[in-house]
């Protein structure tokens, strides 16, 4: 993990991932500090040169922390929830980890979210999407599924509801009545939904733009 914020949300929320902190020498985070030695982390202090090794030219305000690896949500356990399910963000092929961050990000801000991520053609959590979320990922479930359409089904046995985001001649967002618990699926950044998807879908939704 890379920044300021980043730190402070991990040790906050799931310190026992953290094997190292490592701090620049001339960088000063009293805030860091704290909370890591309340928390019984490590901090290595490095000079600027060993530092700048570590850091390979991201912009990481003079603090990385090394972590375990990323884990993964197990899906039934999010839709088998007696009470309080999420509502979910399925993703079908999101490929630029910025956009993964901001819309983890988003979903911390609202709260009540999990994302859903297929194995494959897409992008999975790594550092980038870390770094761009600022810590989200600590407040926002996210799930790896090996077949984004089969979890779709799945989720409605359990009583979701489904909706898929359209550009044209959808539902107006404005005017719509969820019902809940909803997943919301959004598609590529440059193709959209997969049709195949679609017609899983109970609903089809447009956000209105002038422009």
């Amino acid at each position: 993990l890379y920044g300021r914020r980043s730190a402070i949300e991990r040790i906050k929320k799931n310190p026992q991932s953290i094997k190292n902190i490592y701090l620049e020498e001339r960088t000063l985070r009293p805030d860091v500090v704290s909370l890591a030695k309340n928390n019984n982390i490590n901090i290595v202090y490095t000079s600027r040169a060993q530092f700048s090794k570590l850091a390979r030219d991201i912009q990481s305000q003079g603090i990385i922390v090394e972590v375990d690896e990323f884990k993964y949500q197990d899906f039934d356990d999010l839709i088998n929830q007696d009470d309080n399910r999420p509502t979910l963000i399925c993703l079908d092929r999101i490929n630029d980890p910025q956009n993964l961050g901001v819309i983890l990000r988003s979903c911390a801000c609202f709260g009540g979210f999990s994302v859903i991520l297929p194995k494959y053609e897409s992008v999975e959590v790594n550092e980038t999407v870390l770094k761009v979320a600022c810590g989200a990922e600590n407040y926002v479930p996210v799930s790896l599924v090996t077949n984004l359409s089969v979890a779709i089904q799945k989720a409605k046995r359990r009583g979701y509801w489904i909706g898929a985001t359209v550009v044209n001649k959808g539902q107006n967002l404005r005017e719509f009545e969820f019902n809940f618990p909803f997943a919301i699926l959004f598609g590529s950044e440059g193709q959209g939904i997969r049709p195949g998807l679609i017609k899983h879908c109970d609903h089809q939704l447009t956000l209105p733009m002038q422009g």
